[in-house]
């Protein structure tokens, strides 16, 4: 509990301005008053009663000092500067009035006023507003700081009144950015009551608790609430349009007190109410423990996830397969810090390096490859066809040759949605590597090859939702390339651990498609960032918003809409996010022929013929534009430069 004197300073720092600077006033004159009276003391060496003469004096040096401190600016920096600045300031308005104070009753003399009253009453009032303004140093300036933190600190709400939103309460005492000022909790009986000093409110009044506490953020303490009810939440609080964060899993803070640092983000499953479904430990487990484990572009973003999975799933050895020097550094530096007893060899290689994969296969004899090297970023590989085709289609024959020369028992292929009739160079080019997979698996069943088909996943290279993170942090505008695209998202965790398990159930051949859930349109993704993060739409009908949402075009080869599926036959698997598709397939004598003829036109760097020929070998690769290869474009300037 505070003392006395502490709260009369809370309520004084509380007041207006207005009310503080009367409250000086009377202060300044009760010294004043005080001062003429000590020094008529001082003088006679009696107390006397403040009337006739005495009163006049009293009056004068009212008169005189009150402007003279109001024109020297004594009442403009009342609390926060009461230093040497302001006494200063005092000294030589206190000068100026005993000048003019002593002119009148030392110099001139008025009857029945010792003259030595006119210079011992500024001395003493320079001594007594002096010590009144460092008293209020003393007093007040530890308050008035604590004051200004107080103000300068964002309002939040903690939602739920639990253990989880106890601890971190408790955490945030000190904090010097945000400052807890009450719980919501949707148990009917706490409403009222007193939780760690704060109140518990009904969440149905959070927009008028908004508005009544300036209330910036609601932090979500409800680690263990299902998805469902997760969702309902956020959508009552994306009306109000407070910031929300939220914390971990119940399961990420078994172990351990909650603190601040624990506070997140909303990530994708919270953007989009997904719920998340428990992996199956023993197919987790089955390829992978106590093996010898390869992962190709394992700097990768889907590479990267995938050895953190496998690394925790305890493997005998883990090659980490990458062309770039810094993203291998990066991905075997966070490996080595947990790797516990398996063995992690970090190798610089291109997939596109026939004997260079051959060796790195050959020495360790890996049971386990996941085929994670691609390049995946549609426009670029659009602007670099040649390249982007080598990579994704000669890259995986390779390897896929390798890993069956030298009888890897598992091969599993990480493919994209964009491989559902595609309109883009890089979405062939994955359809093709899939091809490739289930020709060489029907000609050779000693060798599990699996392909595995996911959509957009989210925390990888170049998504949306960091992306829209940076644009929201920088006051927008959120870009978009077109009002109606649609795509699925998965959080790159859950791809990586059900890309594991489908792997593990693999026969040969097979091509698993994850499920997604629903398509989700990339604006209403937008909006919904937009508005959970406390801000308003920025648009015709509330041009004061603050995020705009910018309409640009379509990216070469870009699709409104993707799919999963070619067929729509898919069959069920154990898992129930994992099913199998039945998709056709050229066999593997007719493929290599016409693998051949790709291989002579990339090595031709002949883009148009590289083309063609996809369009042919993939039957539903349809280019939604011309041609944009830079080279091909450069070169076709050239020639009509040269005409």
């Amino acid at each position: 509990m505070k003392p006395n004197g502490y709260k009369n300073a809370d309520f004084l720092l509380s007041l207006p301005r207005s009310a503080k600077i009367g409250v000086v006033l009377s202060v300044d004159t009760s010294l004043i008053i005080l001062s003429v009276w000590l020094a008529y003391y001082l003088r006679l060496g009696e107390l006397v009663t403040l009337s006739d003469t005495a009163l006049v004096a009293v009056i004068t040096s009212i008169l005189f000092a009150l402007p003279i401190f109001i024109i020297s600016g004594l009442y403009r920096a009342i609390f926060r500067y009461s230093g040497w600045p302001a006494l200063l300031t005092v000294a030589r308005a206190i000068t100026i009035y005993g000048l003019l104070y002593a002119s009148i009753f030392t110099a001139v003399g008025i009857s029945g006023v010792p003259r030595t009253v006119g210079i011992i009453q500024p001395i003493l009032l320079l001594l007594f507003v002096g010590a009144s303004r460092a008293l209020a140093r003393v007093w007040l300036s530890e308050q008035y700081q604590t004051l200004l933190k107080r103000a300068s600190q964002t309002k939040v709400l903690i939602y739920g009144a639990g253990e989880a939103g106890r601890q971190l309460a408790r955490a945030m005492t000190g904090n010097q950015e945000m400052q807890v000022v009450g719980f919501l909790d949707d148990n009917n009986s706490l409403h009222g009551h007193v939780l760690n000093g704060q109140p518990i409110y009904n969440p149905a009044d959070l927009r008028k608790l908004s508005k009544a506490l300036d209330i910036k953020n609601v932090l979500l303490a409800m680690p263990s609430v299902n998805r469902r009810r997760r969702n309902e939440i956020l959508n009552q609080i994306q009306e109000i349009q407070v910031s929300v964060r939220t914390l971990p899993s119940v399961s990420d803070l078994a172990k351990g007190k909650v603190t601040i640092s624990d506070l997140i983000e909303l990530d994708i499953d919270d953007l989009l109410g997904r719920e998340a479904v428990a992996p199956n430990q023993t197919l987790l487990e089955k390829n992978i423990m106590n093996k010898v484990v390869m992962v190709t572009g394992a700097g990768g973003s889907i590479g990267s996830e995938l050895c953190r999975q496998i690394i925790s799933l305890n493997p005998k050895k883990l090659l980490l397969v990458e062309q770039s020097e810094f993203a291998l550094y990066g991905i075997h530096q966070e490996l080595d810090k947990k790797r516990a007893e398996t063995q992690i060899i970090p190798l610089l290689a291109s997939v596109q390096e026939k004997d260079r994969i051959n060796r790195i296969i050959s020495t360790w004899h890996p049971n386990t490859l996941y085929h994670a090297a691609a390049y995946k970023h549609v426009p670029l590989v659009e602007h670099n066809l040649s390249e982007g085709v080598k990579n994704n289609v000669l890259g995986t024959l390779i390897t896929a040759q390798a890993a069956i020369d030298h009888k890897v028992e598992n091969f599993v292929l990480i493919s994209t949605d964009k491989a559902v009739r595609p309109t883009n160079v890089m979405g062939a080019s994955k359809r093709l590597a899939e091809m490739i997979l289930q020709a060489l698996s029907a000609e050779n069943p000693s060798s599990k090859l699996s392909i595995v088909r996911f959509g957009n996943v989210l925390g990888s290279s170049g998504s949306v939702v960091p992306k829209f993170r940076q644009q929201i942090k920088e006051g927008g505008p959120i870009t978009i390339t077109h009002p109606e695209i649609t795509r699925f998202f998965m959080t790159i965790s859950e791809a990586s651990q059900l890309v594991i398990q489908a792997g593990a159930m693999a026969n040969g051949g097979d091509v698993f498609v994850l499920d997604m859930g629903k398509p989700v349109k990339i604006i209403k993704l937008a909006e919904r960032m937009i508005e959970l993060s406390g801000l308003s739409i920025k648009n015709k009908e509330n041009p004061d918003g603050d995020i705009e949402i910018e309409i640009t075009n379509l990216r070469p080869g870009e699709k409104l809409y993707e799919e999963l599926l070619i067929g729509n036959n898919p069959k069920t698997t154990s898992h129930d996010r994992i099913m199998k598709a039945n998709e056709t397939f050229l066999d593997w004598q007719d493929l290599e022929n016409k693998l051949e003829s790709l291989i002579c036109a990339l090595d031709e760097n002949d883009v148009q013929l590289v083309r063609r020929l996809m369009k042919k070998l993939v039957t539903d690769y349809e280019p939604n534009m011309d041609l944009v290869d830079w080279i091909h474009l450069q070169q076709k300037q050239k020639e009509l430069n040269q005409e």
